[in-house]
């Protein structure tokens, strides 16, 4: 039961992540005109860096792919992982407002790291 939660869980993750990588691409998604104008400053500043804003979407567009699926859900959570702490220090720092739906997010990438740790120690362990 709980690897099902947790596919099921790891799928709306994914998908929320591709939405989000595609709407960097194609801004399709509309821009809530109450945004705390620090987030604004921040989101302009990011924009100053030309090649920033399509690199978080390439992330979070292939890291939510391979999300989707059981066999790549651990590279998936390794790609998005830089952007889910930019996520959260936003959140913390900036727009607090948002900062519950963040952690919620940041439980299922804690949920998917955790069942995927025996992958992951392969990669810290000393081989000697």
């Amino acid at each position: 039961m709980q690897k099902k939660v947790l596919n099921v869980l790891s799928i709306i993750f994914g998908l929320l992540l591709i939405n989000g990588g595609l709407d960097k691409f194609f801004h399709y998604m509309p821009i809530p005109p109450d945004l705390p104008d620090p987030l604004v400053k921040d989101t302009a500043a990011i924009m100053e860096i030309v090649w920033l804003l399509p690199l978080i979407g390439l992330a979070e567009l292939m890291g939510g792919l391979l999300i989707l699926f059981a066999k790549t859900r651990a590279l998936g959570a390794l790609i998005v992982f830089p952007v889910m702490i930019g996520v959260l220090l936003t959140h913390i720092f900036v727009a607090p407002e948002g900062l519950p739906i963040a952690l919620v997010i940041w439980t299922i990438l804690l949920w998917i790291i955790w069942e995927n740790k025996n992958r992951f120690l392969h990669l810290i362990r000393s081989h000697e």
